[in-house]
């Protein structure tokens, strides 16, 4: 008795889940064996498009049919067997071979010139069908791309919010994804401490499963996160249009990192001061050393002859008092909130130069970016060249339009930073000496500059503007004070 296999299939396995296509197949499979007395006793049910090679269960079949395990099929239609040219020439391969091969839906009899050329015609048909759709898909896709949307699935750190609408911000994963970003840029992580960072912090992937390093290294490499869009084998960046996730400064850092130019810097020893002091003599870093139960921070410059040398608490010390000193009366605030009000009128002047500045040179970037686009247009730029000049024109543009977003946000400017510099003189103390190690560090870098230790003298300077509170100024200072 000969045997017979019956072969059905949808491309996706959506489809095979919640469509009632293979059930149509089969059904009509059925019918079409019933009528011609064919009994089936082995089906293959195949969840995959058929205009790639190398479907699984479609490859077995052929396999079974090429050793005689199997005497012949029966295919709904043509284009549910090869919508490729190479797997129908293995089926009409098989028919000259003398398989019984049947398609339930195409009244053809594939042992006559007519019924095979039929079939062949509907197969070519079928394969240009796919071919059209992947030239219209391509142009759906690039379509958008114009269009600063991005057509496949959100990055991580962002969500999808369907079709030609811009992805939006995770709100919890785009902050850890950020996150990821300024760990990196500080240079004192690697790939694989950014691996242990993300678990420590709950960031996984998609699947709920812990990132790998080489899906952090995918995140870090992705221009997306600062508002561009990337393609296709050119890489051809385009504008986007969602909220950039980071900043093209910390971007651009992450990449210097990436490509070794910042050396990273992996502290051994969690001690308070570390990387902050340095030697008044020849200025280089004081390295922390543990001896006799007390920290000290010392210069291993070999050159350096008056090499510098203190413990800890000292270096606290002299903290504290710049801390105490910054601290200013009622009397003292008030006088500093009327110089920061006079400031306020002559920084705002200097704000709307800058700002015409930056549009000024928005515009001359962007009027390069269309003579780019002109000149690639014309046939007088290579697609390489053409992709990494547009990329870096792309990114000087973003960094502009960040650059006048700054200078927009009414908290980033210089009398608005003075005022939350004295609220924060106010509490500095209090907050230093309740904190934890990482807030005094923070609260040092932020209300310090120069810490230098000259032989075993700690000195401790004040940051632009607390040399403001120290001065205690009187009348209305002729430059305004930067940041």
């Amino acid at each position: 008795m000969k045997t017979y296999a019956g072969y059905i299939r949808v491309s996706t396995a959506k489809q095979g889940d919640k469509g009632v296509s293979l059930q149509e197949q089969r059904a009509a499979i059925e019918a079409y064996s019933a009528r011609n007395r064919i009994a089936l006793s082995q089906w293959f049910e195949e969840r995959e498009t058929a205009a790639k090679l190398g479907r699984p269960l479609f490859s077995q079949m052929i396999n079974l049919l090429r050793r005689g395990k199997l005497n012949g099929v029966v295919i709904h239609k043509i284009d549910r067997s090869a919508r490729n040219l190479r797997d129908w020439a293995d089926i009409g391969d098989l028919i000259d071979s003398g398989v019984d091969v049947h398609f339930a839906g195409d009244a053809l009899d594939l042992q006559t010139r007519g019924g095979r050329l039929s079939a062949d015609i509907q197969a070519v048909v079928a394969a240009d069908f796919i071919r059209n759709l992947r030239e219209e898909t391509r142009k759906g896709m690039y379509g958008r791309l114009k269009q600063g949307l991005y057509p496949l699935a959100a990055p991580l750190g962002y969500l999808d919010r369907g079709k030609g609408i811009p992805k939006e911000i995770d709100p919890v994963r785009g902050r850890l994804v950020r996150h990821l970003f300024e760990l990196y840029a500080s240079g004192n992580h690697s790939l694989d401490t950014l691996v242990v960072q993300a678990r420590r912090v709950g960031l996984t992937n998609r699947s709920g499963r812990p990132m790998l390093r080489s899906a952090i290294s995918s995140i870090l490499n992705n221009p997306f996160y600062m508002g561009l869009v990337t393609m296709g084998p050119t890489g051809e960046v385009y504008q986007g249009v969602h909220q950039p996730l980071i900043a093209p400064r910390l971007f651009e850092t992450v990449q210097r990192v990436l490509a070794g130019r910042v050396r990273h810097v992996a502290p051994i020893h969690p001690f308070l001061f570390r990387g902050l002091l340095t030697c008044g003599a020849c200025g280089g870093l004081l390295t922390g050393e543990l001896h006799k139960g007390h920290v000290y921070y010392r210069c291993h410059n070999r050159s350096c002859l008056k090499k510098a040398s203190a413990r800890e608490e000292a270096v606290e010390e002299a903290v504290c008092g710049l801390l105490r000193q910054v601290q200013p009366s009622g009397a003292q605030m008030d006088m500093i909130l009327k110089v920061i009000a006079l400031l306020r009128g002559e920084w705002d002047g200097e704000r709307m130069a800058r700002r015409d500045q930056l549009r000024l040179q928005l515009g001359q970037t962007k009027a390069r970016l269309d003579r780019l686009i002109d000149s690639h247009l014309e046939g007088l730029l290579e697609g390489a060249v053409f992709c990494e000049k547009k990329a870096s024109l792309l990114s000087e543009i973003r960094r502009l339009e960040d650059d006048l977003a700054s200078l927009n946000d009414e908290s980033a400017h210089s009398p608005a930073k003075l005022e939350k510099c004295l609220e924060l003189a106010k509490t500095a103390l209090l907050t230093y000496e309740t904190g934890d190690s990482a807030q005094k560090r923070e609260m040092v870098e932020i209300v310090s500059s120069n810490r230098r230790v000259f032989r075993k003298n700690v000195v401790v300077e004040p940051s632009n503007p607390f040399q403001m509170l120290l001065e205690r100024p009187t009348v209305r200072p002729r430059v305004p004070i930067r940041i």
